[in-house]
């Protein structure tokens, strides 16, 4: 049987209609996968701020009707450790939006998109079994909810972000964090954005065109010592109140009484990947929302996933190699992200001793975010990488900064550069080394070597 054949037969069913679940079923459709999503609508009304490269990671997986209404560039103001910062811009996003125009770049290529709520997940010999809660989805519009029939799949991706079920995996969590995201109403404006931090946390506020405002203050659950629910959104305007930040979002603006606790804990999932089954985005990993690169990280994993789950269906000798692929980056990117929020925690220093600040200046550890690449650190081995859409193992170079590998550059396999550079004769420079035993042309020897020098793999003699 063909792999064609095979693929024709292997139903995947996707758990979550976001970017990291929309980004794994386009993946998995060019690949020539049957899928299906099941997506929830947004529970309420969110706004979003991403960046010029979260954008360019959208376009980069696929997505084109999600991003054709996204509004120009707004103002962002960022208040931190007493310092204001005015020149950066973001994008604010009516995620509901964002969310159903990645349901149409489903559709248009070809996934089955169903609305609805997932109820029982049940493994199977043969895989799993999805019920879904809803009676009013697209599958089951005429059939009461007892009478549908559960969906079947040969393999699950789970992409319904933080709200997807621990499964009993083990996880890796850091500080215990809240957010508790709050709208205001006041007349129509040009939209804007503000960070600023405080005493026992950070706020993020948002102004959308229709006039509503978007303000979510940040606490550490241990020591916030946070009100009844009664009044917590009092306990929270007298916050913003005292926050200069704030003042342009409140003014001429009244609280609509509505509020929303989410946590904000950032979790690593300890086991990502099955034979049969792969978790993406937040559900695989979720960390401090503070770098306003959600979807970015979202996106990092979900990228990868059909690669992993093609090997998976369709090299089963190669399950192992897959798995650790998957598991080793899911592990690099959450310790990345963690530490760009540790040292971002760790500039703000007017409440050293406040718990929020102490416990999240010092997690996840304290290895620097980068490290200078120390040539000698170099290192031919082999290691997984995606290769066609599959994983499979070919040699590459790992560095002090580069653990992972780096396989090639600009098409140039870098594993046969180090080689021939590590055993080169002495006197004999890089340049010519490259040209002589590996055949390369001047230019491209001489481009490769200025690249060398300014990464540090090579040494500057001196």
């Amino acid at each position: 049987m063909s792999m064609v054949q095979q693929k024709s037969l292997s139903h995947i069913i996707v758990l979550g209609g976001g970017p990291a679940g929309g980004a794994t079923a386009l993946g998995l459709r060019k690949l020539g996968y049957d899928v299906t999503v099941i997506a929830e609508p947004r529970p309420f009304k969110a706004v979003e701020g991403i960046s010029e490269r979260v954008l360019e990671g959208l376009r980069n997986a696929g997505f084109k009707q999600a991003l054709v209404n996204l509004p120009p560039p707004s103002p962002r103001l960022a208040s931190w450790n007493g310092a204001t910062n005015s020149a950066n811009t973001e994008m604010l996003i009516n995620r509901s939006e964002l969310d159903r125009g990645i349901g149409r770049d489903l559709e248009a290529a070809g996934v089955k998109l169903i609305p609805g709520r997932v109820g029982k997940v049940s493994e199977t010999d043969a895989g799993f079994s999805v019920a879904l809660k809803d009676s009013e989805t697209a599958l089951l519009k005429k059939a009461p909810l007892k009478d549908a029939a559960p969906l079947k799949a040969d393999f699950l991706v789970e992409a319904r972000g933080r709200s997807a079920p621990a499964a009993g995996l083990a996880r890796l969590r850091g500080s215990e964090t809240v957010s508790l995201l709050q709208y205001w109403q006041g007349e129509p404006c040009q939209p804007q954005s503000a960070a600023e931090s405080f005493q026992d946390g950070w706020a993020w506020m948002a102004a959308w065109s229709d006039g509503t405002r978007y303000l979510q203050l940040t606490f550490d659950v241990a020591s916030a010592d946070l009100p009844d629910k009664a009044q917590l959104i009092d306990h929270c305007n007298a916050i913003l109140r005292t926050l200069p930040s704030a003042q342009p979002f409140i003014a001429n603006a009244k609280p609509t009484g509505v509020i929303h606790a989410r946590t904000s804990t950032p979790i690593l999932c300890r086991e990502a990947v099955g034979d049969n089954w792969i978790r993406v985005g937040d559900a695989a990993m979720a960390v401090d929302p503070l770098s306003g690169n959600g979807i970015f990280q979202a996106l990092s994993s979900a990228l990868q996933a059909p690669a992993v789950i093609n090997t998976l269906l369709q090299q089963p000798q190669n399950r192992s190699l897959a798995k650790q692929f998957y598991q080793q980056r899911v592990d690099h990117l959450f310790h990345r992200f963690a530490r760009i929020g540790r040292d971002f925690y760790a500039s703000e220093e007017r409440w050293w001793d406040n718990p929020f600040w102490a416990t999240r200046r010092n997690w996840p550890d304290s290895k620097p975010l980068h490290q200078e690449t120390d040539p000698d650190s170099l290192r031919v081995v082999s290691m997984p990488v995606v290769s066609n859409g599959l994983i499979e193992e070919h040699e590459v170079v790992t560095t002090n900064d580069q653990p992972l590998g780096i396989w090639h550059l600009n098409g140039i396999p870098m594993a046969p550069v180090v080689r021939a550079l590590q055993s080169r004769e002495q006197g004999t420079s890089p340049h010519s080394c490259l040209e002589t035993v590996l055949g390369m042309s001047p230019d491209i020897a001489a481009g490769l070597t200025r690249w060398l020098y300014q990464n540090r793999w090579l040494k500057v003699e001196r």
